[in-house]
């Protein structure tokens, strides 16, 4: 019988991390871990697997095209009298951190304090095409705050994750803000029909790409009727990117838009710009949407300068925990590209601040055991000291051993000879 040749490389859309970009994550991890404390939020964790009925509940977007189902074990699997996909399958790989958290909030509501703060970190996964700096395997990094009907929360989460991409020598970047009822209020006021929406916010999504004159051709295309069409781009025509294209939208949608909405967002607005402690913009744009179709009020991206697409987004999704529950909870949270600027940090060869020296000792061959035993003891004292010390034995090629060893940090390389 021939045997099966093993293969080297990881499965499509997953990655093996070098320990340089290990080192990195770890210290991502960690700040982000500190940063995100001082905010006062918790470190929780969710299994990697979820039921296929909450990850397939209509409120991933197109993710739920993505996931990576489970089929069932055991005695419970019966491939030869299934009829349908249900009959074989009972659970998938997560394809985001938001759903796992609603449903860990309402199985352990009782148990959490009101309002709830959650740090959650860990690798979710979605059959999606790989391209740079997006995998089938990611690590995922959300803050979360459940039980604030407030927009204390949106301020919140803005304030703590712009202080942290602050802190990873980010200083060019931007917070896009909007909010899923001013979209909707603005199709409202074009003519859309309600159960349009989502078409035209797909179309909308794509401003950025295609302009707004390609926006009015794929609106058309859809069958909308012209006069709509152009009532709609005639706003985003009109409206500003800042303080003022909220109080222009405020005014020309009243009577389709609640005013506090428009009023709360300029004082989300203001309020980050009086206390923010980092270098950014925070700017009102009336074309983001985000994919996510749980989003119910505010949402917001974060860009950084000389990166195409976000490295960081999420809003308010009040309606989400309350499919578990059947109970109203208000709720809103910020995810940052863990992957993303990973990448980026590795990519300007960012170096870790602080972090310890590293000392390579070169051991010769046949080194007598008393010798040997003086250099672990010498090892051991540097490393008590705050010192990285890694013990090698010394090779034929000594020259390159030592550029190896200097290519990976290490500052001081020490020869003992018997």
């Amino acid at each position: 019988m021939r045997q099966m040749s093993l293969k080297k490389k990881p499965v499509t859309g997953m990655k093996d991390i070098t320990p340089r970009e290990m080192e990195i994550r770890d210290y991502v991890i960690g700040l982000i871990k500190e940063t995100y404390g001082k905010f006062g939020f918790s470190s929780i964790e969710t299994p990697c697997v979820e039921h296929i009925e909450n990850l397939s509940s209509k409120q991933g977007g197109e993710n739920e095209k993505l996931i990576f189902k489970i089929l069932k074990r055991g005695e419970k699997l019966k491939l030869e009298t299934a009829q349908c996909e249900a009959d074989l399958v009972d659970g998938g790989l997560r394809y985001d951190l938001t759903v796992p958290l609603s449903r860990y909030y309402s199985n352990n509501a009782n148990e959490l304090p009101a309002p709830f703060k959650a740090l959650q970190m860990g690798n979710v996964w979605r059959a999606d095409r790989p391209q740079r700096g997006r995998y089938r395997q990611f690590m995922q990094c959300d803050i979360d705050i459940l039980g604030e009907p407030s927009i204390l929360a949106e301020i919140e989460l803005i304030l703590a994750t712009s202080t942290l991409v602050g802190k990873l020598d980010f200083e060019n970047f931007t917070i896009r803000i909007n909010d899923r009822r001013i979209l909707k209020a603005m199709a409202a006021y074009s003519g859309f029909a309600p159960e349009s929406y989502d078409t035209v916010f797909i179309i909308l999504d794509k401003m950025d790409k295609i302009g707004l004159e390609g926006v009015a051709q794929e609106l058309k295309k859809e069958g909308f009727a012209e006069e709509a069409v152009q009532t709609y781009l005639g706003l985003f025509e009109k409206v500003t990117g800042d303080l003022a294209g909220v109080r222009f939208l405020r005014q020309t949608l009243a009577g389709v838009l609640e005013e506090s909405v428009a009023a709360d967002l300029e004082t989300i607005i203001e309020s980050v710009e009086a206390v923010k402690n980092a270098k950014f913009n925070i700017v009102f744009d009336p074309t983001l949407v985000r994919g996510m179709s749980y989003y119910t009020g505010p949402i917001f991206e974060i860009s950084i300068d000389g990166f195409g697409g976000s490295v960081g987004g999420g809003g308010r999704y009040d309606e989400m925990i309350g499919r578990f529950t059947g109970n109203p909870t208000p709720a809103c949270g910020f995810s940052i590209g863990f992957e993303r600027i990973v990448m980026l940090l590795l990519e300007k060869d960012f170096q870790i601040p602080g972090k310890a020296e590293k000392t390579a000792f070169l051991i010769e061959k046949g080194m007598p055991e008393d010798k040997l035993l003086d250099v672990f003891r010498e090892a051991e004292k540097r490393r008590a000291e705050g010192v990285c010390v890694s013990m090698n034995m010394m090779k034929k090629n000594k020259k390159f051993q030592k550029e190896q060893l200097a290519s990976e940090g290490y500052t001081e390389i020490v020869e003992f000879f018997k």
